[in-house]
């Protein structure tokens, strides 16, 4: 699988880390030459750019991408980028790491998807300190209502 990721951070780091040691064919995109120092035991390819761009995106290989994960720290940067690699690029798998949950529903109803960590990470937190077992992800996806 052709996998371009978008950020070079902690999460986009381990995911690509990962990925690569699995067998993937994996791009990891960012603008910052120091970011790529997360990077170990990783056999895949960087390239150093905004990932907004499509002159970018395409050095990166999008046009033969199998998917797209945007995990930057910017929720914007994330959707629109993904928005770029669905509508424009048409990746069939897309994903942004969104951290605000109402973002994440309303973006989620337009048909982008989107996985917001916050949610998650607050509902396993909840489980743990009552004692619960931990859920299933989608559980912990879903906005509380009023």
């Amino acid at each position: 699988m052709k996998i371009v990721i978008l950020g070079c951070g902690r999460m986009g780091s381990t995911m690509a880390t990962r990925l690569s040691r699995e067998g993937q064919d994996v791009t990891v995109i960012d603008q910052e030459p120091d970011a790529f120092r997360r990077l170990k035991d990783y056999g895949g390819r960087t390239v150093l750019g905004n990932g907004l761009d499509p002159d970018v995106l395409r050095r990166a290989g999008i046009e033969q991408a199998d998917a797209f994960v945007a995990v930057t720290n910017g929720d914007n940067r994330n959707i629109t980028s993904v928005q770029i690699a669905k509508e424009i690029f048409r990746v069939p798998k897309v994903l942004a790491r969104i951290y605000d949950p109402m973002r994440a529903a309303a973006y989620d109803q337009l048909g982008i998807p989107t996985l917001c960590t916050t949610m998650i990470g607050a509902g396993l937190m909840v489980d743990f300190l009552l004692g619960r077992q931990w859920g299933d992800v989608s559980q912990y996806c879903e906005i509380p209502a009023d």
